[in-house]
């Protein structure tokens, strides 16, 4: 069994290279930037915020990328 990690990204706090208005596409955009980077993560939107599921193992890697994409 796989420990699984939730990030939850509010978006109030997304920066403007995010379109605000098309959280469904700004969750699209987070998965396939993990994704590129071999991080099994699933990102959704959840309301209020977003929510990014991932295997524990690949945190500090997904970290990473949610840095670089300054989401963190």
């Amino acid at each position: 069994m796989t420990a699984i990690t939730t990030i939850r990204i509010d978006h109030a706090e997304l920066p403007d290279q995010f379109d605000r208005s098309r959280p469904d596409a700004v969750a699209a955009a987070i998965e396939t930037a993990l994704r590129e980077d071999g991080i099994k993560a699933e990102a959704s939107d959840v309301i209020s915020h977003f929510k990014i599921e991932l295997p524990t193992t690949q945190l500090a890697a997904a970290s990473n990328v949610l840095a670089e994409l300054h989401l963190i």
